[in-house]
């Protein structure tokens, strides 16, 4: 009876206590996810893509300089731009020219926001292409990339992580998420299906220097084998095959997905 009058107390202080209330940065990537700012088509996504659990495991924060390579039309950009710029960061986008077609629309909607964000090239092929200074980033991310450095004629995934280590600081996070293939499959498979696996995403990012810091099942689908008729392009949002077979690959989602964490180490 002593022992159960002794811990009667305890619980009714652990009762009455209140519960963790969010940090700042955590309400304000909450709040850059919620804005009604986002396409409606966009934030329709979230559930696939979920992306303040990412942005959260990736470690990032407002008043950081994050880079983002290849931004595409802007889905993590609608977020990010607001998360950072406006919690006292700095935002880069970073792609060739052509890649940067859709943030710059973005930046014609609502140059109050996205035209406070700096442009650069990337990959790096000439001197007279200005990239992200070298040992300024704090966070790099790229999201659904690395499928297209290591495809075609010309792949130049080696030169990519490269310049992705050079732009960090020593510390520095390169976040990553991909389409995943199985351990198991043909490799022939990752220069065409757009997936690939994670031991060769894990290869680029250590030759170039990185050390593995995790992994997380987030943006995991397992009802994606990784094996469709068009590759990844199969399932939505593209659904190559256009209303073939629609319900099935709407009804599977978006594909499967790593998502890796790498540091630059400190020395």
């Amino acid at each position: 009876m002593r022992r159960l009058a002794l811990l009667l107390p305890a619980l009714s202080l652990a009762a009455a206590a209140p519960a963790a209330q969010p940090k700042p940065e955590q309400r304000a990537l909450a709040a850059a996810v919620a804005s009604s700012a986002r396409s409606e088509a966009n934030r329709a996504r979230d559930r696939f893509r979920n992306p303040a659990a990412t942005l959260a495991f990736f470690g990032v924060r407002p008043r950081q300089t994050v880079v983002e390579i290849f931004p595409g039309g802007g889905w993590y950009s609608e977020i990010l731009a607001p998360y950072v710029l406006n919690g006292g960061g700095t935002y880069y986008v970073a792609a060739p020219d052509r890649g940067l077609t859709g943030f710059r629309r973005l930046a014609e909607k609502n140059p109050a926001l996205y035209g406070r964000a700096r442009l650069a090239a990337f990959p790096v092929r000439s001197a007279s292409e200005t990239g992200v200074p070298a040992g300024s980033a704090d966070v790099v991310l790229t999201f659904r990339n690395v499928h297209n450095w290591a495809m075609g004629d010309e792949p130049y995934a080696d030169l990519a992580f490269k310049q992705m280590f050079a732009m960090l600081k020593p510390g520095g996070v390169l976040g990553i998420e991909e389409h995943r293939l199985p351990e198991s499959a043909d490799s022939a498979r990752e220069k065409s299906s757009g997936y690939l696996k994670v031991s060769t995403v894990r290869r680029l990012a250590e030759q170039a220097g990185f050390r593995f810091a995790g992994s997380s099942e987030i943006n995991a689908n397992r009802k994606d084998s990784a094996d469709w008729p068009e590759g990844v392009w199969t399932l939505p949002p593209t659904l190559a095959l256009k209303d073939k077979d629609r319900a099935r690959y709407l009804a599977i989602g978006e594909s499967d997905r790593m998502t890796l964490k790498f540091v630059k180490p400190a020395r």
